[in-house]
């Protein structure tokens, strides 16, 4: 692409009376009908909004001159030179001086580039260039504030003279606007006459938006489309409009394409990222420890699509620790290779984390790095930040030391077969791993298990599912992996890395982003006390609540029927666990601090804990840079938001998978469980597949059902018949919408009858004054 246009300091302001809109001012001799050229200089120069009014005012133009005035504009409009919106005039194919922009991406240069919220003129949308350096109002960080997706009240300078392939507009931003919760995307479905609707693909709104012919633009059938929605004819009927096709996820064999769309994922990497990711040199030894004869190896899923991490455990020969154990856990060091300030830094600020679908995944580094010079390959020297973790006998840390090292993983395994080894059934692989390196990573555990347990963390049964896909993409099954003892020894040995490197930074009193995770509110604990005195237990009224509370709760919920229901109330009562710079701790692990440092490679948060770290005990290039502390707050949230963003992404795309996998099973019969309980129905879980599907509550008979919100119930006014959250059912398939992800349901299963109370549903009164009135 040629060089971008160097952005231009803001012309002197003119002397004399201020016009309306801020643009030129009239030639002298108010009164006068100005010249075409007067007119778009004007409009062009504007500062806000220009209509017929405003132009009038300007020039000084009173009485007969208006309809002298109307003519010329309406030849200037017809003839191409202004085009008329709503109420307001510019110059065709120009913006207005001030409006909102949405960032759509970054070019090869790595600068943020956006296009016009609204566009009413025919043709693409143009492209603008978002420049730092003017911004006004409030400062605006544009590097660490704003990224894709965004919505930015901006004002608009055009270039008259742009260079060939160059930008015409550039927008100086005002104001970073709200997010939109989801962005207007559908699946387009053409008509033969031209024209045609778009599917949804929101299961909360279930309705499609018709397409005049001339309104698809190069949309064919089947695209998944951005559009935006506008009102016409005498009815004022809402149409879409489609602003721009973005591929077709049934010929990628790619559904994620709705989800990546939808939440404006960042998927495709700009050139000059690319650019500088291939432009990267393997580290050396140079100003690192050697820890190459250090048995280290990696323990993933068969599947892992990057291996960032390897641990090693022996015994403590220290007579002063009978017992105890030393752990190393060393982490693929993208420090050393993502610096502050670099494009690639600021491409992984902006994803925030990689976001990972059963039909591929969106890194938040380039292949170069997190396949390759971070991916810590077996029998290949690679750059590592790796810390020494003694402990005693009962699995109390004793002491801590980080290293910026090389090491050599000496096995790569997955969990079952690490697992099998231990179980006595080792692969020609892990054989001779079993005695030297496997037993004793095992026998660390069993130290750090018992300090676990001790240590009360929550402890929730939450079954996880995996999507499994066949070559075509479609589902072939969905299964639930078992937990091996080899999944809990690798997180363990992460939680204590983590832990470490919190405690080393609080200890330097280096900046932290540490990973917290609040206790309950109050309201959410009132409400989980209602549910279960109906079940007949009781949560402690202490003052400061712990895990372990909760977890006797659970304990003694497994010997009831209602064992499921309990777990999941239970979770729901739980904060959501972010990214912050103040500390509260983690509640639900039981610690007091708490730092992600372990997934580099994905998650920007452990970055910025290495960085952090690099800088606190000096080891070298790639710390934490100054200009970066102040905006730490900023960013945490930041990618708090974009950790969200990927977690609805991942599921939606479950559901749109398993829901176009029993498309053509409409009338069959399945088991599940009732997972939500809302006043208009009930959310039912399938035991088969986890799919969730929605009963609405007009369905369930002729009787009145009546939301018991104490005790996630539906309760029957005259029979009482009641669905539970917990309960198990039986449900027919009605309907799935594959591009919504959404099913519905028929119940099949009776409720029961006589569990709760049904409420009084009519009018409550109130004494006042001695009188009695309604509320």
């Amino acid at each position: 692409m040629a060089r971008k246009p160097t952005p231009r300091t803001p012309k002197a302001k003119r002397n004399g009376p201020k016009q309306r809109g801020g643009g030129a001012a009239p030639r002298s001799g108010g009164g006068a009908m100005p010249t075409r050229e007067e007119v778009m200089e004007f409009v062009r120069t504007s500062q806000g909004k220009v209509g017929k009014r405003e132009i009038a005012r300007a020039f000084g133009i009173k009485g007969p001159q208006r309809l002298d005035l109307n003519r010329l504009l309406a030849e200037m409009s017809d003839e191409g030179e202004l085009s008329s919106g709503r109420k307001h005039l510019r110059p065709k194919g120009g913006l207005p001086a001030v409006t909102v922009i949405e960032i759509v991406g970054r070019d090869d240069d790595g600068d943020l580039i956006a296009k016009p919220a609204v566009w009413e003129d025919e043709g693409e949308r143009p492209a603008i260039l978002l420049v730092a350096a003017h911004a006004r109002g409030p400062e605006i960080d544009v590097e660490a504030s704003i990224g894709v997706g965004d919505r930015v009240l901006s004002r608009i300078s055009e270039i008259r003279e742009p260079e060939e392939g160059g930008y015409r507009f550039e927008a100086h931003p005002i104001k970073k606007l709200p997010r939109e919760k989801r962005r207007l995307v559908g699946v387009y479905r053409a008509s033969r006459k031209g024209g045609g609707n778009i599917e949804p693909i929101d299961r909360k709104q279930l309705r499609s938006w018709s397409i005049a012919p001339g309104d698809e633009g190069p949309a064919k059938d089947g695209d998944l489309v951005r559009f935006d929605l506008g009102r016409k004819g005498r009815m004022h009927v809402p149409q879409a409009r489609i602003l721009e096709t973005l591929g077709n996820p049934n010929d990628q064999r790619q559904i994620s394409l709705i989800a990546v769309h939808t939440h404006g994922i960042p998927d495709d990497f700009p050139e000059g990222v690319i650019s500088e990711s291939k432009a990267l040199q393997e580290a050396t030894l140079a100003g690192r420890t050697d820890l190459r004869d250090i048995p280290l190896i990696t323990i993933d899923p068969p599947d892992a699509r990057d291996h960032d991490d390897a641990v090693y455990a022996e015994p403590d020969s220290d007579p002063a620790n009978p017992g105890g154990f030393i752990v190393y856990v060393a982490i693929a060091d993208v420090s050393y290779f993502v610096r502050p300030g670099s494009r690639l830094d600021r491409e992984a600020q902006l994803r925030g984390n990689s976001v990972y679908f059963p039909d591929r995944v969106v890194p938040m580094l380039p292949e170069r790095i997190s396949n390759d010079l971070c991916s810590l390959r077996e029998g290949e020297n690679r750059a590592c930040l790796a810390v020494r973790m003694v402990f005693d006998k009962d699995g109390a840390k004793r002491s801590h030391t980080f290293m910026r090292g090389l090491m050599r993983s000496a096995a790569k395994l997955s969990y079952q077969e690490a697992q099998a080894a231990i179980d006595g059934n080792p692969s020609d692989k892990a054989g001779p791993l079993l005695e030297g390196i496997l037993r004793p990573l095992w026998d660390a555990h069993a130290v750090l298990a018992a300090a676990r347990d001790k240590r009360g963390p929550l402890d929730l049964d939450l079954p996880e599912r995996k999507i499994v896909l066949d070559k075509t993409g479609h589902v072939a099954d969905v299964v639930t992996p078992e937990r091996l003892t080899a999944h809990r020894l690798i997180e363990e040995f992460m939680i204590q890395a983590n832990v470490a490197a919190a405690e080393m930074l609080e200890q330097k009193k280096t900046p932290v982003v540490y990973r917290i995770h609040d206790q309950p509110s109050k309201e959410k604990l009132a409400s989980l006390r209602d549910f279960l005195d109906t079940i007949g237990m009781k949560l402690p009224q202490a003052s400061s609540l712990r895990a372990s509370h909760f977890n006797g709760i659970l304990k003694h919920a497994k010997e009831m029927p209602v064992a499921d229901l309990v777990n999941e109330v239970v979770l729901r009562s739980q904060s959501q666990a972010e990214y912050n710079i103040e500390n509260v701790g983690h509640f639900g692990l039981n610690l007091r601090r708490y730092a992600h440092f372990t997934s580099p490679i994905r998650r920007y948060a452990d970055l910025l804990v290495h960085r952090a770290l690099v800088k606190a005990i000096k080891l070298g290039e790639g710390g934490l840079d100054d200009s970066q502390v102040p905006r730490l707050r900023e960013i945490a949230q930041q990618i708090s938001e974009a950790e969200r963003r990927a977690m609805a992404a991942e599921r939606e795309t479950i559901d749109r998978l398993i829901a176009a996998h029993l498309a053509d099973r409409i009338g069959a019969k399945f088991a599940g469980r009732i997972a939500g309980v809302t006043r208009s129905g009930l959310f039912v879980r399938l035991t088969e597949t986890g799919a969730d599907g929605f009963v609405p509550v007009s369905s369930l008979g002729t009787d009145f059902f009546n939301h018991v919100e104490a005790e996630h119930a539906l309760v029957g006014k005259r029979s009482g018949e009641t669905y539970r959250l917990g309960d198990n059912v039986e449900v027919r398939l009605v309907e799935a919408i594959p591009s919504a992800g959404a099913l519905r349901f028929e119940m099949l299963t009776e409720g029961k009858r006589g569990r709760v109370a049904a409420p009084y549903a009519g009018p409550q009164l109130k004494m006042r004054r001695g009188k009695p009135r309604r509320r």
